[in-house]
């Protein structure tokens, strides 16, 4: 990779939030790398949410309740995604609860709040997104 194009790589903010940039954080995860926390996981997925990686979404989803289809592209009008806070992350073993809220806009509407209670479990070294509880304001 050229330098130029590594810098700009290395500068382009995370959709997750982390200060280390998108090619540090949720990048490596995205193209093959293995999260080591459900947390980091679940940053991931978000950041997969806002770039609209279907791909991603699915193959970290646990085939016990993964659906066929997410259709990101297809949602009208499409969400815009403003920012995302972990209020919690408990691991024991192989499963896991991470708890955030993530912050979303539809259109030219007013931003949103989406707190949520998700579930993971760890197989064959790999964390899974099982399902999750949405939480009322």
């Amino acid at each position: 990779m050229r330098p130029y194009v590594q810098a700009i790589d290395t500068l382009t903010p995370c959709p997750c939030g982390n200060n280390a940039g998108y090619a540090h954080c949720c990048g490596p995860l995205h193209e093959g790398g293995i999260a080591t926390t459900a947390e980091q996981l679940m940053r991931s997925r978000y950041s997969a949410y806002v770039l609209k990686r279907e791909d991603y979404l699915l193959a970290t989803w646990h085939a016990s309740t993964r659906p066929a289809h997410l259709k990101l592209s297809a949602q009208q009008p499409a969400p815009t995604w403003l920012g995302l806070t972990v209020k919690r992350h408990e691991s024991e073993d192989d499963q896991a609860t991470v708890e955030f809220i993530a912050r979303l806009r539809y259109g030219g509407g007013k931003a949103q709040r989406m707190q949520e209670i998700s579930h993971f479990v760890r197989e064959q070294g790999r964390w899974f997104y099982v399902d999750g509880e949405f939480i009322e304001p």
